[in-house]
């Protein structure tokens, strides 16, 4: 994702890539496609042992970053993920770890982080809603707080890791707007029915609260205040995905150029073809246009920027189209081979499907993007 490395960045994007060629090589992603969690809890420890739980969490709690700079580090290990489209729930136990440390109390912190850091405890972002609704403005989920009790009621989708989760962050409305309340797993009324993904090791879950009562103390930030942290939390979720895809999508080109080589028709290796030629230029410059886009997001978010907002929707409408646009060219290029079970694309082209879906489509980011730039265009302006 990033075009420069420090040192000790080069070294945590290599000891990552060795952890994962050693312990999850794609043939144990297929191994795991029939596994209910997607995921060994004992090999997740051992990664959150390498600082893959740590960037979010501060020092104080058992986290901590390499470079200062929390998204920096993780988008590595992002993308090193997507490069060996490997399991475990990276972004939500990550996203929840930003929430709670940036706005979350103090007796919060204490009680989830230092398991989250640990791989001990396990914690998802229950945001989006049924019928692909990702904008809080159509949330139907209320969170009342009443004296000091606070009701949580509405339906949850596409929660990823919802069956191991110990703590669910759960964002809906109120009479005061924006809320979001740090819920456990096995509070009365909450009740989670597992989902089905196209994605080798990836679990969703439906999350259904019905009359679920919690202490005021559950509510992260103030009721109704909680805009900001989500509009923080969407841009580190994209920032995360975006990195993963970029890894999906240069592991994949550089697969299939080696299958080219190999590959010989009339006499010669297909890759060394004009169309084909052309077809790989223009993904390598798609691969290059979505690091160079993804460093400029990873900058903006790490800075608070005011343009973080708008640069993970133009880093999700670009690398979010171009990533299974590549998966798609180089499943042509390999014959079709590419979706038959024995070659590695199709566990690629599962990860590049489901993160185009997650937290809205390129399409969705598109039209917020429009909106923007409308707002921003004084009346009788040419467009």
């Amino acid at each position: 994702m990033q075009l420069e490395l420090t040192e000790e960045q080069e070294a945590l994007r290599d000891t990552v890539r060795k952890f994962i060629e050693t312990e999850v090589p794609l043939t144990t992603v297929r191994d795991l496609h029939g596994e209910p969690d997607g995921f060994s809890k004992d090999w997740w420890r051992e990664a959150a042992n390498l600082g893959w739980t740590s960037p979010f969490v501060p020092e104080s709690h058992g986290g901590g970053t390499l470079s200062g700079r929390a998204t920096s580090d993780a988008v590595i290990i992002a993308e090193e993920m997507g490069r060996l489209v490997a399991p475990g729930p990276f972004l939500p136990v990550n996203v929840v770890a930003a929430a709670i440390a940036r706005f979350g109390t103090e007796s919060q912190a204490e009680a989830v982080l230092p398991g989250l850091a640990a791989g001990e405890a396990f914690a998802s972002w229950a945001f989006a809603e049924p019928g692909d609704r990702w904008s809080p403005d159509a949330f139907e989920t209320t969170i009342s707080v009443s004296g000091d009790k606070v009701n949580v009621a509405g339906e949850k989708a596409y929660v990823e890791a919802a069956g191991v989760a110990d703590h669910l962050l759960v964002t809906g409305r109120g009479e005061a707007g924006l809320t979001q309340v740090l819920i456990p797993a096995r509070t009365p009324g909450l009740t989670i029915v597992p989902g089905r993904s196209i994605d080798m090791t990836r679990r969703y879950g439906r999350v259904v609260l019905d009359g679920v009562e919690l202490p005021a103390t559950a509510l992260v930030g103030a009721a109704g205040a909680a805009q900001p942290a989500v509009e923080y939390l969407l841009r580190l979720a994209l920032t995360l995905q975006c990195a993963e895809m970029v890894g999906v999508a240069e592991r994949t080109l550089q697969t299939t150029i080696e299958y080219g080589r190999d590959r010989f028709a009339f006499g010669r290796p297909i890759v060394s073809f004009q169309a084909l030629k052309h077809r790989v230029a223009d993904m390598a410059l798609w691969v290059e246009g979505a690091k160079a886009v993804g460093e400029e997001l990873v900058r903006a978010v790490d800075a608070d920027a005011d343009d973080a907002g708008m640069l993970s929707s133009v880093a999700k409408v670009h690398i979010g189209r171009r990533c299974l646009d590549i998966v798609d060219d180089c499943v042509q290029i390999t014959g079709g081979v590419g979706v038959t079970w024995e070659h590695d694309i199709h566990m690629y082209n599962r990860r590049a499907a489901v993160d185009r879906a997650m937290f809205g489509s390129p399409e969705a980011h598109r039209r917020l993007l429009l909106t923007h730039i409308e707002r921003q265009t004084p009346r009788g302006a040419v467009r």
